[in-house]
């Protein structure tokens, strides 16, 4: 019997403008990151490492990669709108609102803490510009599978 797990994610990132039109959808793969295959076989043994609580967003546009920690240019990070388990993925709901983490967004990621801590998933994709009046959402699935 050979028997591998596999763990993937993918996101669909929405831009609103001030009166709560969509601008702009994204749907993008993302990478789970070493630290993230870490953190969930770490999770399977015990439940010292905390959960993941946080949504960050950058300028970064430097490819993803497995060794990733963090990402290449934060712009802003949040307290997870929501995360629920269905089956067997998760998903996270990011809200960057007005104000928060405007600029020319191209990177996301999932962490277990407000600054630092560990990185779930990173993700890189063309730039959306996110005006000081925009909000974003981002909705982001991670699924594990045999």
């Amino acid at each position: 019997m050979n028997e591998s797990l596999k763990v993937k994610g993918h996101l669909t990132v929405r831009l609103f403008n001030k009166n709560g039109r969509l601008k702009a959808i994204k749907c993008i793969d993302n990478l789970v990151v070493s630290s993230g295959l870490d953190f969930i076989a770490n999770r399977m043994a015990n439940e010292s490492d905390s959960v993941m609580s946080h949504m960050a967003i950058g300028e970064g546009s430097v490819a993803a990669s497995a060794s990733n920690t963090a990402l290449g240019s934060e712009a802003a990070r949040v307290s997870l709108t929501s995360a629920a388990v269905t089956g067997s993925a998760i998903k996270y709901i990011g809200t960057f609102n007005a104000g928060v983490g405007t600029g020319s967004i191209s990177e996301a990621g999932v962490f277990n803490a407000s600054s630092s801590g560990t990185m779930l998933c990173r993700t890189v994709f063309s730039a959306l510009e996110k005006q000081d009046d925009d909000s974003l959402q981002i909705e982001w699935t991670v699924t594990v599978s045999a």
